[in-house]
């Protein structure tokens, strides 16, 4: 999985008084919005419909009728105020819950703010290539079998509507007749183009009636034709797909394309990506999409909020989620109390050891029933247990219909019942309570497969992520950052211990540890034993980590336990005002906005920071290296609201 999702929520120490005295106003309401919203970056996987772990690079497409008051729920803010959110909180993890509890580096910890605003960071992926993707022409390649601009205009909004409901078979018309007012060969061309290239599946033909010309649209292949773009209508020497940069602003990537299918009215399945980008941010990456032209994605630039697309040309192949070499980060971290050293012996540090490479907090979830939880319960073939932790109350912070929902399950145990409380049905209560009205309560393992995929095995990956952090933390507390005879390192693709005469041959930085599963091997020192115990303890076997469901069979795998970043760089700057930007985005670059002129000696500091990282690291983890804080909810809110007491 490539991971590059963060808390959105400050870091910050309990303040001194010398602190709070120079605290302005403007920054305490700021926290104290922070301290509302808590976390909206979508990161509890009991309550999204996709992961990033998904290797169909599928995202199931929802009912039009539910999905805008859906998302206009799981929008809304229902936290109340910050005392009510922090108390709430109280019940989320902290960073020990899951193992996260050593730093590598030996500089003091300071504070600073982490996303005051989502555009403090930004995310560039690097693609395999090594390539930067970055947002830097907006021109479309010139083709000249592409429609008219024209076509993108001569269909009224009625007309729209019309062909799109008959398009997707939402009522019981086979064919929609659009009058040709003014009745030409080029008019009658152009509308033709238009219905073809903006509705796929359906074709035109052309029809007296009454003495008037009409366009008739209706579908020759079935169903089947929506999913799968007309091949005949694509010129053979232009490449199937058309790749483009999708710059986006506080939206995840997934979103961003269930938006785009939308509005180009074709199911989202034809899009294909290397790695989903996180929500709260403003995050630059490649996109690809069968047979749409470059033109038409051009076009949505005009109407599109928080997105722009660019740089497209046409190639003969789709992405592959995972085909990317990482992720470039520049990061601000507002008002910060640290010392020019202590920021130059963290920075260093970072850039020379590295951070250990733990599963990030946004991994397990953020209530009161961690999501690794749910993970042991399957891997035992524990059902009621898991339908159980999925279902039942729970403290902590979440939306009030979660709460009736949990409450009605409680009380009746009803699945029906239950999901009449329940206007969002895209999560994964919904898609259980869905799958239990459908197979009844005594075949829970079937009611659970209702849910997609890739969310039911981030359960188990969430699992595995909580093994690995809490044998890390050992491994590091037992033989610190050298590496020592037993370890494990890569050849290849294989791993092999450390003999003792080699062990001079390596460093803490080639050392990997196995994610538990039947097709991976553990150190040969204490920590393999450790693995044993922890499993054990789990009621599980480590040698026999094959579940009757395939699904739910762990292979395992190796993950190095230090990172260290590529292209550190850092600078800290002073600023008054903590609304304005402190860098400059893409889209500002081609739109000519220049940087605000900063004060030499500003009332506020900030860190800002640029590295690299590889997939499947957690840049949440970089920064509380930095920082030496603990990245939790749970403890950032209760920091923020005791410093605002």
């Amino acid at each position: 999985m490539e991971t590059v999702e963060m808390n959105s929520v400050s870091l910050k120490r309990p303040r001194s008084e010398d602190d709070v005295a120079n605290a302005d106003e403007i920054k305490r309401q700021k926290i104290l919005e922070k301290s509302k919203t808590g976390n909206d970056s979508g990161q509890s996987i009991e309550t999204v419909t996709q992961q990033p772990e998904d290797t169909k690079n599928e995202i199931i497409p929802n009912e039009e009728s539910e999905e805008q008051e859906e998302e206009e729920l799981e929008d809304s803010d229902e936290e109340g105020d910050p005392e009510s959110f922090a108390d709430m909180m109280k019940h989320g993890l902290t960073e020990s819950d899951v193992g996260i509890t050593k730093f590598v580096s030996s500089h003091k910890g300071f504070s600073g703010i982490l996303k005051e605003r989502y555009s403090d960071f930004v995310v560039h992926e690097i693609g395999k290539d090594g390539r930067v993707s970055h947002l830097d022409d907006f021109s479309v390649p010139v083709d000249d079998e592409d429609p008219s601009e024209e076509t993108f205009t001569v269909l009224s909004d009625e007309d729209k509507q019309r062909l799109e409901e008959l398009q997707l078979f939402k009522n019981k018309e086979t064919s929609v007749a659009i009058e040709v007012i003014e009745d030409t060969k080029e008019k009658r061309t152009v509308i033709h183009q238009a219905v073809k290239s903006l509705f796929p599946g359906l074709e035109t033909k052309t029809e007296d009636r009454d003495g008037k010309k009409y366009i008739i649209a209706y579908h020759t292949a079935g169903k089947k034709a929506l999913a799968n773009p007309r091949k005949h209508s694509w010129p053979k020497s232009r490449g199937s797909y058309c790749h483009f940069v999708l710059y986006k602003e506080n939206k995840d990537t997934m979103d961003a394309i269930n938006v785009l299918s939308k509005f180009l009215r074709v199911k989202p399945n034809i899009f294909s990506y290397m790695g989903t980008k996180d929500k709260r941010a403003i995050t630059v990456q490649e996109i690809a999409v069968l047979r749409i032209t470059a033109q038409r994605l051009a076009h949505l630039n005009k109407c599109l909020m928080n997105f722009k697309l660019g740089n497209f040309s046409y190639k003969n192949h789709p992405l592959k989620l995972g085909e990317l070499q990482g992720n470039h980060f520049t990061v601000v971290l507002r008002n910060i109390t640290g010392t020019d050293d202590q920021i130059e012996q963290a920075m260093h540090s970072l850039r020379e050891i590295g951070f250990i490479n733990y599963y990030g907090m946004q991994r397990f979830g953020t209530t009161a029933v961690p999501t690794y939880q749910i993970g042991r319960a399957i891997l035992q073939n524990n059902w009621n247990e898991v339908m159980d932790l999925i279902l039942k109350p729970r403290p902590g912070a979440e939306k009030g219909y979660l709460v009736k929902c949990r409450e009605e399950w409680a009380k009746t145990k009803d699945p029906a019942a239950a999901l009449k409380k329940l206007p969002v049905k895209r999560c994964v209560e919904g898609q259980l309570l869905r799958g239990l009205l459908k197979y009844g309560m005594k075949n829970i393992i079937s009611a659970f497969g209702i849910i997609p995929r890739n969310n039911r095995l981030m359960y188990i990956h969430s699992y595995q992520s909580y093994v690995w952090n809490n044998m890390v933390s050992k491994r590091i507390e037992e033989y610190g950052l050298r590496a020592v005879p037993g370890d494990l390192i890569l050849k290849g693709a294989t791993a092999v211990h450390i003999e003792e005469g080699d062990v001079d041959n390596y460093t803490i930085h080639d050392v990997v540890m196995p994610l538990p599963g039947f097709d991976v091997i553990y150190p040969k020192h204490k920590i393999g034993e450790a693995y044993k115990e922890m499993l054990v303890a789990d009621d599980l076997d480590i040698n026999n980590m094959r579940h009757k469901i395939r699904d739910y069979s762990l292979s395992g795998a190796y993950r190095k336990i230090i990172i260290r970043p590529q292209n550190v760089n850092w600078e800290v700057v002073a600023y008054d005002d903590p609304k304005i930007p402190l860098f400059t985005t893409d889209l500002d670059k081609l739109e000519g906005k220049p940087l605000p002129v900063l004060p030499t000696d500003g009332k506020f500091r900030a860190l800002k920071m640029e590295f690299s990282l590889p997939p499947s690291t957690y840049a949440t983890m970089a920064i509380r290296e930095v920082l030496k804080m603990d990245t939790s909810i749970k403890n950032q809110t209760q920091l923020n609201t005791t410093w605002l007491r």
